[in-house]
């Protein structure tokens, strides 16, 4: 008997330890660097709060955060990286809209947006913006509606590459309106705003994040934001239904991912670090100016998030007939 039990004891212990691993591994973690997968070029809104939040992870936590920027086939490269990155804890993906319109937009993408990522947090929020270079002889957004019909084909808008939701709102914005404009992708928000800058496209429709310095200078003109209420980084700039066009709400989702099969201890402590960096941020002063609006949900309500912004998405990608090119 007492054989018997101490072999049902050993069995106890060994799977109280078995059971305890994935906890000690969360105590521990991180160990070594943590890679931070970018999907799109340096100086958009993911790569913007990216770089906020690997300083502060890096502070917290002991180790350092690094970003490392994939941008390609509107994210989709970059994103096929993450969900192939071994679950671990050490590569963690930072994802924007495009994460739930290119089930959508694309025929195929080398990802599953639902079973090869596990959420970790919806980190922040930020509008989108339409902006016009000086030169385009319109003040307002029903100014611009009027310029542009008068001027069929003549003018060119920039939009952030393809599975964003400011691609997306130029296209809704061209259609609601029937006016004729011409689309030109650029590989992320920066190098758009940067062709609208240089008068290369009269308008751009973006995420706010690169463009609040430049509409503040007055080197753009912000014309509307597409949130339901105004940016607290661009309290001046309208809403889109301010200006008399209402139903062409959208925001810019910046989201964190890791691979999924990542033990559930190291997600937690993930969200709880990151809610902790972010609130920093948001008291440092880091956020409002730049455009973004923390949100720090739970993995469960971003999960929800995701499947509601998928199907939102397909709706109007399929109704709009858009396609990748």
């Amino acid at each position: 008997m007492i054989s018997f039990a101490r072999g049902w004891f050993v069995v106890f212990v060994l799977s109280a330890l078995t059971l305890q691993a994935p906890l000690a591994q969360a105590g521990d973690y991180p160990e070594k660097p943590v890679r931070v997968i970018v999907p799109f070029a340096p100086g958009g809104p993911a790569d913007v709060l990216a770089r906020l939040l690997t300083e502060k992870l890096s502070l917290r936590l002991g180790q350092q955060f690094y970003v490392e920027n994939q941008a390609g086939a509107g994210g989709n490269l970059g994103m096929a990286a993450g969900a192939r990155a071994n679950p671990d804890g050490y590569t963690i993906t930072i994802v924007g809209p495009s994460f739930v319109v290119n089930p959508s937009l694309f025929g195929k993408i080398p990802y599953d947006p639902i079973k090869d990522f596990s959420p970790v947090t919806l980190a922040a929020i930020s509008a989108n913006i339409l902006v016009t270079h000086p030169s385009i002889a319109a003040t307002n957004v029903e100014e611009l509606v009027s310029l542009l019909k008068s001027n069929p084909a003549k003018h060119s808008f920039a939009r952030p590459g393809i599975g964003t939701t400011a691609e997306l709102a130029g296209e809704v914005f061209r259609r609601a309106n029937s006016v004729d404009i011409v689309p030109v992708s650029y590989n992320g928000s920066a190098p758009a705003i940067q062709s609208t800058l240089g008068g290369h496209t009269g308008l751009a429709f973006t995420v706010i994040t690169p463009a609040v310095s430049y509409v503040r200078e007055g080197k753009l003109r912000g014309l509307a934001v597409t949130t339901p209420k105004r940016s607290s980084a661009l309290p001046d700039v309208p809403t889109m239904a301010e200006a008399g066009f209402a139903g062409q709400e959208s925001d810019t989702l910046l989201g964190v991912l890791v691979p999924a099969r990542t033990p559930e201890p190291i997600i937690v402590k993930l969200h709880q670090e990151i809610a902790g960096a972010m609130k920093q941020l948001e008291n440092e002063g880091k956020m409002a100016p730049l455009g973004f609006e923390p949100i720090v949900n739970s993995p469960a309500e971003f999960a929800a998030r995701i499947k509601s912004d998928i199907a939102k998405w397909a709706g109007v990608i399929e109704a709009a007939q858009i396609k990748a090119p």
